[in-house]
């Protein structure tokens, strides 16, 4: 593939992205909104094509990733759910003793894409909030509203070990 051509798919690739962040971010399908949201998805595009590579969304069109993808967001989703179920009952039973605190755990995760997608989703979940990324050793540090077990391996099953169970092992 020629530099100009990768260059191009990558722009469409940045533009389909943001276009979809803009739908899910107005929630709103109106002409005016779609012209709106062209415009600026295809000048964000534009602007952070330079950065770098980026995986289309037609990617999710493979079965794997599909697989990988929903699983990821059924586990994120169950989480969440149980998570906040946690806080509520910890806020209406305020006399819990409440273990909060830095949690260091490590991970299976190398590549950029990999450690951002267990930071972001992880963060989701109100459980634990990611702090920092050391990327040479392979640890996460959280910040944990009820720190878990001093075990890192333990640790990290409670953490960020569900949610790397369905991505790719990735060094990068």
């Amino acid at each position: 593939m020629s530099g100009l051509s990768a260059a191009l798919l990558r722009t469409f690739a940045l533009a389909c992205w943001a276009m979809a962040v803009w739908l899910l971010l107005t929630w709103t399908v109106t002409a005016e909104q779609l012209v709106v949201g062209a415009i600026v998805s295809a000048a964000v595009a534009v602007f952070l094509a330079p950065l770098g590579p980026v995986a289309g969304p037609w990617r999710l069109l493979d079965p794997r990733v599909a697989r990988r993808t929903a699983a990821l967001a059924f586990v994120a989703g169950r989480r969440a759910v149980a998570a906040n179920l946690r806080l509520a009952r910890r806020i209406w039973a305020p006399s819990r003793p409440l273990r909060s605190g830095m949690v260091i755990v490590p991970t299976t995760q190398r590549s950029p894409l990999g450690l951002t997608v267990v930071g972001l989703v992880s963060s989701l979940i109100v459980d634990n909030q990611l702090v920092d990324v050391d990327r040479s050793r392979g640890r996460l540090l959280y910040h944990a509203v009820d720190v878990p077990p001093r075990d890192p391996d333990q640790a990290r099953e409670r953490i960020n070990g569900p949610l790397e169970a369905h991505l790719r092992q990735e060094r990068g």
